[in-house]
């Protein structure tokens, strides 16, 4: 089967470019044979790699990455590995308490796993920090959403804290939120720094990665064949990381949305412009409505900068244009200055964007597609955490071992059928756009 689209990130991924340029990639050429393939190196496939490198430490594994690791989604998101429910689609990212307590077990599986390879490989604590998250709240709705969400994770049985408004100044140096509600379970990751650390750690004489070499065709002769633009490699067996492009590996069409959302990230500030904004050198906030504003603010390598997170588009299409980015750069400006008065000589250094895959009925799709093909795919919004656990799921699937969340994963149900298309886009937009608008200050 020829596959029908290749990846189009639009703009620098801003974390990326704060590091320093990688070495050259080394494209698949020729014909090679492997035990494994693995298709795709964020999140997904990089956990994927270390499973199989763990559990078949004899074997020939070889993953292929489209462009360079770093450059793709996973360079590309706010950076927060979340362990409690997120659910994008609903109003306080909660749920019931069975299914959200089955959902946060296989969470942290996720983050552990990623706990684990940081230690192993050394990885600094800028690259990967179990430092928690805040849900902050701009307004009397976000405060409630706040209580609410506390409500639920009492009743879970979850630790959490509130930060009044006087709290919430202290650390972030803006009055700009009300209350903040604290989780001590999630990671706060340098994602570019995490990806392409995690991938150089894994290299050996038995795993090699190659870069921009996009898959263009997958077939079954016997065993899979890849193909690329230069080479070709065999293999009994493949994992499938590649998210929402799945659809364009022939699964799940129509069954998968693909949403796009962007981010800005300052200059660094000057000794003065850190100095009025006062605060704690190092915080991630994630908004109390799913649709507002998150916010990071980063003191490591590239200097102390902030980066801002908001707007949702959806794009069938799985591309927007530098237009978009531009038109959505102005929103961002909009939430900085809002949150940051004190800061208006401080511009934007980066602005991307980035691909979700969600489904309607917010599963993932992991598991055995074909004879020998198994996907680790669908991060519903949550791509390190979700991302993580897929691919090393992916890789116990293949080798037969059993676990809970494996089983979790596979009675899950198919993702939902889209309407048609131009009744979903439609649709779509009018949800997110009218729930940015619900979201207010929050935005």
């Amino acid at each position: 089967m020829k596959v029908s689209r290749l990846p189009r990130d639009p703009g620098p991924a801003g974390w990326n470019c704060l590091l320093p340029r990688p070495n050259a990639p080394t494209p698949l050429e020729g014909h090679v044979s492997a035990d494994w393939l693995i298709i795709g190196a964020g999140f997904a496939g990089l956990a994927a790699a270390r499973r199989l490198s763990q559990l078949c430490s004899g074997d020939r594994i070889v993953v292929l990455e489209a462009s360079r690791v770093g450059a793709g989604p996973a360079g590309r998101n706010s950076g927060f590995m979340i362990d409690l429910p997120h659910d994008l689609a609903s109003d306080n990212y909660g749920g019931a308490l069975v299914a959200d307590r089955a959902q946060t077990a296989d969470n942290r599986r996720g983050i552990a796993f990623a706990a684990e390879m940081a230690a192993d490989f050394g990885l600094s604590e800028e690259a990967f920090s179990p430092s928690g998250k805040i849900n902050g709240a701009a307004t009397p709705k976000g405060h409630q959403h706040n209580l609410d969400y506390a409500r639920h994770l009492t009743a879970m049985g979850e630790a959490h804290e509130m930060l009044d408004a006087g709290q919430m100044r202290d650390l972030t140096g803006t009055d700009y939120y009300q209350s903040g509600l604290v989780t001590p379970g999630a990671a706060m990751i340098q994602p570019a720094l995490f990806v392409r650390s995690v991938a150089d750690s894994l290299l050996s004489n038995r795993l090699s990665l190659h870069e921009e070499s996009p898959v263009i065709s997958l077939r079954r002769q016997g065993s899979w064949v890849a193909e690329t633009p230069k080479g070709r490699v065999t293999a009994p067996r493949v994992i499938l990381a590649v998210n929402g492009h799945l659809e364009s590996f022939g699964h799940m069409a129509s069954r998968l949305m693909h949403v796009f959302t962007y981010a800005s990230m300052t200059e660094p500030m000057t000794a003065a412009q850190a100095a009025a904004l006062g605060g704690a050198p190092v915080w991630g906030l994630t908004p109390a409505d799913p649709l507002g504003t998150t916010v990071r603010r980063i003191s490591g390598t590239g200097g102390d900068r902030i980066v801002i997170r908001n707007r949702f588009t959806f794009d069938p299409e799985m591309e927007v244009d530098d237009q978009r980015i531009a038109y959505v750069g102005r929103d961002h400006d909009r939430a900085f200055a809002a949150r940051f008065p004190m800061l208006g000589d401080v511009r934007m250094a980066y602005r991307w964007g980035g691909r979700l895959c969600l489904s309607l009925n917010n599963v993932q799709v992991i598991g055995e597609l074909e004879p020998g093909l198994w996907s680790a795919c669908c991060q519903n919004g949550l791509g390190t955490a979700k991302g993580t656990l897929a691919g090393l799921l992916a890789a116990e699937a293949a080798n037969g071992i059993e676990t809970d969340a494996l089983d979790r994963a596979r009675a899950a149900e198919t993702p939902k059928r889209l309407p048609p298309r131009a009744i979903t886009k439609l649709g779509a937009a009018v949800r997110l756009r009218w729930g940015e608008v619900r979201a207010g200050r929050e935005l």
